[in-house]
């Protein structure tokens, strides 16, 4: 029958009882990434990890800019822009890229 998994006992070797599978297939972890990644899915994601990476190495700072209500007072309303400042390191930057580089690595083949 197809879809199920018999137990089959097998002979005893010192006093312990075996069980046999008879319906399991493994297969290596690089016939998954074959199976699954067709058409370079992960080639592709690696890559873009990678583009992020670089530019999150050359631009290390963004501001931008909020609104936010000054006055309020029936049809009189006053807003002023509000700047806020976003930082990060360069070696996150690098960080992201190598991880987009170990995936182009690790992606299969064709």
């Amino acid at each position: 029958m197809t879809g199920h998994c018999t137990l089959e006992p097998m002979p005893d070797v010192n006093n312990v009882t075996f069980i046999k599978k008879s319906a399991i297939i493994l297969l290596p972890a690089t016939d998954i990434f074959k199976h699954y990644f067709k058409n370079d899915i992960m080639k592709k994601a690696g890559i873009f990890i990678a583009i992020i990476g670089l530019v999150l190495t050359i631009f290390t700072a963004v501001t931008f800019f909020t609104k936010e209500k000054v006055v309020d007072i029936g049809n009189l309303k006053i807003t002023a822009n509000k700047p806020h400042h976003l930082s990060w390191s360069p070696l996150i930057g690098l960080a992201v890229t190598a991880v987009g580089v170990v995936i182009i690595l690790v992606s299969p083949k064709k």
